[in-house]
């Protein structure tokens, strides 16, 4: 009898254990397996991808090719990827060249960066030539000339040499 109790104990345990995991989280399997997938990619806890927007977006736009001038999912160049991100997951209407939205933000100091700030590069010249949307953990999300729409580290060689300066829009 006393076995059959503590069956019974263990099997109603379990069963409310699911029960609560099931009906605490109102987050979705897709949206577990994205938070994962970019937690991974950026060698972050997946508890720190918290604004899902920008990860559902990074996530439909990664690997759109890069078209100079391009602001759709056809081809898109950097300028156009930010605007387009800005549009959707923050809600604000920017555009312009990498430049011209440079001159549009308060600077931000690489140690102070924050999730959805601008990163800004000057490649081959004294004139900003590149910019991306800050992610987390030194990544940036942004169109590059080789390979579209990808996420790349400040620690690269590449993007170390060349960067300027990180924004927050006015």
């Amino acid at each position: 009898m006393w076995r059959n109790l503590a069956v019974c104990a263990v099997l109603f345990w379990v069963a409310s254990c699911r029960h609560g995991r099931d009906t605490t989280s109102s987050e979705s399997a897709a949206d577990r397996a994205l938070k994962q997938k970019y937690a991974d990619q950026m060698q972050v806890p997946a508890a720190s991808i918290t604004n899902l927007a920008l990860y559902r977006f990074v996530d439909d736009w990664y690997s759109v090719p890069y078209l100079y001038g391009g602001k759709t999912k056809s081809g898109v160049d950097c300028s156009g990827f930010t605007a387009a991100l800005y549009n959707a997951v923050y809600q604000k209407t920017i555009s312009g060249s990498a430049a011209t939205l440079w001159s549009k933000c308060d600077a931000v100091s690489q140690k102070e960066l924050q999730e959805g700030n601008l990163v800004f590069f000057k490649i081959g010249g004294d004139k900003v030539s590149h910019v991306g949307v800050y992610l987390q953990n030194r990544r940036f999300v942004h169109a590059s000339t080789k390979k579209g729409v990808i996420i790349s580290s400040l620690d690269e060689a590449y993007y170390a040499k060349y960067f300027f300066k990180g924004g927050k829009l006015k």
